[in-house]
């Protein structure tokens, strides 16, 4: 080890280069070269980790993964022993090497880090997955024996995904219903390609689809199909619906045209690079083409909505967020990308109200300062008397993050528990709601947050679930008839 290992002596920590600027404005394209973190640079940035005996990156890393085992295995070169390593933990490291803020989680936490730079964790995450597509190590998951109880999973995004992927190796029939048309949520419909190709998520739908597990798209439950008879068809039920419901802002002149919420402009734009006719997009009411663009909020949300309108052609784009880039709640990676590219940040701003008759044409915002730490530690915001100041727009993008729908009424079942903020309410330990053999978890359980979160708890309500089915059973399972 000695040799291979401990290199961050001698090596700089290198990330995969990025695109020209010009270049990745004009498309949608993924950012960074890939191609170039091949099997010669992927080995040595592995080599840098320190083996330290307590792993800050494992720790911080919400999967738990191995990451000095599968760091050690890609610097002596054993690459698809460190793809066996990576997925034994994780249902999908190809899409969180792309999307998961290395920066705030485990290269952020890099014994290293003090001095030497941190491993490029996420970049060698992400290059021993797709090396493992490129050489058929990914299979399909199908079980030694096939059972005869079934689960039904509410929801195909990640939590969803990843527990029906868990059960199916496990031999249970698993059903995912969906009320979109494609597999994948938000990585899908939320998330841009220039941070996450979709063939890479499509072709997890394929090999699920190929291991068995079954999927009704287009199927919205409680309008196709009710929970009650999803409980009566399945031994058990995971609901991973995550949250859709965008925040808003009482503000005047917010009935104007032109004022959109974020995930309806991310989908209309990922629709329309996947070509599917998108009307508002084809009318101009959700494309920023030529347009003066004006995103409200400071997480990845509104990140992706700024360097969208870049890559459509808008004439301006400003971020207006009420912190400080300090206290930014998304990557910082991000905010450098979108600076790049020619992102104008309006800070520690507030709006007051968006201007205009029938269609937007400007926001006024005051200055905000910051004052001292809150109960929940961070720094409270006080507007400046007299710091108005208005930015000239034509298309303004509120960015404010989402609640939960209200599941309850949708799904009518009035017996389902939510919380105060409108979350789903289940047993921590079990993950069960009040409805037995109802199970919940995703963004849906801890309110908006991260896929590699939702991977986690899809996992977990895995075996909460495979465990819950047993004990129903007395402790054997039935095989399914061949």
């Amino acid at each position: 080890m000695a040799e291979r290992m401990l290199q961050f002596v001698r090596l700089s920590q290198a990330q995969p280069e990025k695109r020209d600027v010009a270049a990745r404005r004009s498309d949608f394209g993924e950012i960074y070269r890939y191609e170039q973190f091949d099997t010669a640079s992927a080995p040595q940035q592995a080599s840098r980790c320190s083996q330290c005996g307590v792993p800050f990156c494992s720790v911080h890393c919400p999967l738990n993964n191995n990451i000095p085992d599968w760091l050690k295995l890609t610097a002596e070169g054993r690459l698809e022993e460190a793809y066996e390593v990576s997925a034994a933990t994780n249902t999908f490291p190809e899409i969180c090497g792309r999307i998961c803020p290395q920066d705030r989680l485990c290269e952020g936490n890099c014994v290293i880090e003090k001095g030497f730079e941190s491993v490029t964790i996420g970049a060698v995450e992400r290059f021993i997955t797709d090396t493992a597509w490129e050489r058929g190590w990914v299979k399909p998951p199908r079980p030694r024996a096939e059972l005869a109880q079934s689960v039904g999973i509410i929801g195909a995004g990640p939590a969803g995904l990843a527990a029906a992927e868990r059960l199916r190796l496990r031999g249970y029939q698993v059903h995912v219903y969906d009320r979109y048309d494609r597999v994948g949520g938000l990585m899908i419909y939320g998330i841009p390609n220039f941070k996450l190709d979709k063939a890479v998520v499509l072709r997890r739908w394929q090999q699920f689809e190929q291991g068995g597990i079954q999927f009704h798209l287009n199927c919205a439950v409680g309008q196709d199909i009710s929970l009650a008879t999803l409980r009566e068809r399945h031994d058990a039920v995971f609901i991973a619906t995550g949250v859709y419901k965008a925040r808003d802002i009482d503000c005047p002149g917010s009935e104007l045209s032109g004022i959109v919420p974020a995930l309806a402009y991310l989908t209309a734009s990922n629709r329309s690079n996947l070509d599917d006719p998108v009307p508002e997009f084809a009318s101009g009411a959700l494309d920023a083409k030529g347009k003066r663009v004006v995103v409200v909020g400071g997480g990845d949300t509104a990140m992706d909505c700024v360097r969208t309108a870049v890559r459509q052609g808008a004439t301006a784009v400003t971020c207006l967020y009420r912190r400080d880039k300090a206290n930014m709640p998304g990557s910082m990676r991000e905010v450098k990308n979108a600076e790049e590219e020619g992102v104008d940040f309006a800070w520690l701003a507030a709006p007051d109200a968006f201007l205009g008759e029938g269609a937007v044409t400007g926001l006024r915002a005051t200055r905000m300062h910051l004052g001292l730490p809150d109960a929940t530690g961070r720094q409270q915001v006080a507007p400046i008397p007299g710091s108005a100041f208005t930015i000239p727009c034509d298309l303004a993008i509120k960015a404010l993050g989402f609640d939960p729908e209200d599941l309850p009424r949708a799904f009518e079942e009035p017996g389902l528990p939510v919380t105060r903020w409108g979350t789903l309410k289940v047993h921590h330990r079990t993950m069960m709601t009040e409805l037995p053999g109802v199970f919940a978890g995703g963004d849906i359980v801890r309110g908006a947050s991260l896929v590699v979160w939702a991977i986690r708890d899809g996992r977990d309500a895995a075996d909460q679930i495979d465990a819950y089915v047993r004990a129903k059973a007395g402790g054997k399972l039935a095989v399914a008839a061949e």
